[in-house]
């Protein structure tokens, strides 16, 4: 107890305190979760504590953030619930506008979108400020994705194998098993750091999640930020924008950053909810156009940088609503990164994990990291995968006879080699080296 007490007196004397006077504003308005504060003119994305109790006194506070501004009066959103909250309560700002805090503490804990632990750890010190959205970078300080990236998952890194600062999306719809997918990477994936952000999931996968991993040997290298489905729409954008400051903090200091967001659809889900709370209106199936932005904006953060040597590896899950793949969140997620996985329902009601639709997948930068005959030997193996599933209901009425496609008998003669090869047991991992091996191995039999 007393070195916790120090340890917050040591981070008091070193908070550099302010001489000038503290801003501060009335609500004036609330309505449907929107606040209006007069006498606050604060920038949008700063934070601000309002005063709530429960006789109008005063007492505790709740934080909210500026999400706009009308009239003259600054729109915010408070990023918890309307509790106690309570007409000319005071307004007062907090922190740094559009800026939060980051360090090397973060490292083997779980926090929320504010940075505060939700793991029952001691308070964090973090020194250092990053901006909340990002530091945009031009075109030409990103580096080339040019060297493989070791997944754990043998159906990936052999026939859609990523690379070092790539972004990727691992799309499907409802329980086809994306959660389960990430959790093997977030294990087993080679990284300095890996961010996990976990956007709008329920508490007892973000409490398994977090008992799972923190526990093991790699909990030092990883960083956790969740906020749960039942939380405030800005609290949720929030978290997965701080997760993206997370990881750009550990690249710019030359580390190999893995971040893993799940999910990039519940994301977008957050930003329509502002957009239509501030009055604009929907287009793509509902969608504003600043939602599916909000996309593209977290999605370009990932990269290499040619400037320090660092990089950040992108997974983002993205949800296909009713397995709807033209769905306007897949389609902008799909059009912006460099590769997407694609999990078919079908595979995974079969018991096929981890239910990838190989045909359907695909990573750009493939044939960048590997050697002509990996490629060559995987166009194969798709070939063959393609041409069994594409006839699977021929073969199953008995209607296909053998001898009528070379390539069909090939594949049906493989089919449980392929099987065997294309699946794994959950929170197994299979090594980039292995993984290429039994490829190799699996087509030598093939041109045999």
């Amino acid at each position: 107890m007393i070195a916790e007490l120090q340890l917050d007196l040591a981070r008091m004397r070193a908070v550099r305190v302010s001489a000038g006077p503290v801003r501060m504003g009335r609500v004036v308005a609330c309505d449907g979760g929107l606040i209006e504060v007069a006498g606050l003119p604060l920038p949008i994305g700063s934070l601000g504590a309002i005063e709530t109790s429960a006789d109008g006194v005063g007492g505790a506070e709740c934080l909210a953030e500026v999400i706009g501004f009308r009239a003259g009066h600054s729109l915010m959103m408070l990023l918890g619930d309307t509790v106690l909250l309570h007409p000319q309560a005071v307004v007062r700002a907090v922190g740094q506008p559009g800026e939060v805090r980051v360090g090397k503490a973060l490292l083997g804990r779980a926090v929320d979108g504010l940075g505060e632990p939700i793991d029952g750890g001691p308070r964090l010190d973090l020194p250092h400020g990053w901006p909340l959205g990002g530091k945009r970078e031009s075109a030409l300080e990103r580096a080339s994705v040019a060297e493989p990236f070791d997944c754990g998952i043998r159906a990936i890194n052999a026939l859609a194998t990523m690379g070092v600062g790539q972004r990727l999306g691992i799309m499907a719809g409802s329980g086809v098993g994306k959660s389960v997918l990430i959790d093997t990477i977030a294990g087993h994936a080679e990284a300095d750091v890996t961010v996990v952000a976990l956007i709008g999931e329920r508490a007892r996968e973000v409490s398994d999640f977090v008992s799972r991993h923190m526990g093991q040997a790699r909990r030092g290298a990883m960083v956790v930020v969740a906020v749960p489905a039942d939380h405030a729409p800005n609290l949720r954008l929030r978290a997965a924008q701080y997760a993206s400051a997370i990881a750009e903090f550990f690249r710019d200091q030359g580390k190999r950053v893995l971040l893993i967001l799940d999910s990039l659809t519940r994301v977008a889900h957050a930003a329509r909810e502002l957009a239509l709370m501030l009055g604009e209106p929907g287009a793509a199936r509902g969608y504003p156009p600043s939602a599916l932005a909000a996309i593209t904006r977290l999605v370009e953060r990932a990269g290499n940088s040619a400037r320090t040597g660092g990089a950040v590896t992108g997974i983002y899950t993205v949800l296909a609503d009713g397995d709807d793949a033209s769905d306007p969140v897949v389609d902008t997620a799909r059009a912006i990164m460099d590769g997407h996985i694609l999990l078919s329902r079908s595979l995974a009601e079969r018991g096929h994990y981890p239910a990838i639709d190989v045909p359907a997948s695909l990573s750009r930068v493939m044939d960048d990291l590997v050697t002509p005959e990996q490629a060559s030997a995987a166009r194969a193996l798709r070939a063959l995968i393609a041409a069994r599933e594409q006839n699977r209901d021929l073969v199953m009425m008995g209607a296909y006879r053998a001898g009528s496609d070379r390539l069909l008998d090939e594949a049906l003669r493989q089919s449980a080699a392929i099987d065997t090869f294309l699946t794994q047991p959950r929170g197994a991992a299979h090594s980039l080296a292995a993984s290429t091996a039994a490829l190799n191995e699996l087509m030598e039999s093939h041109n045999a």
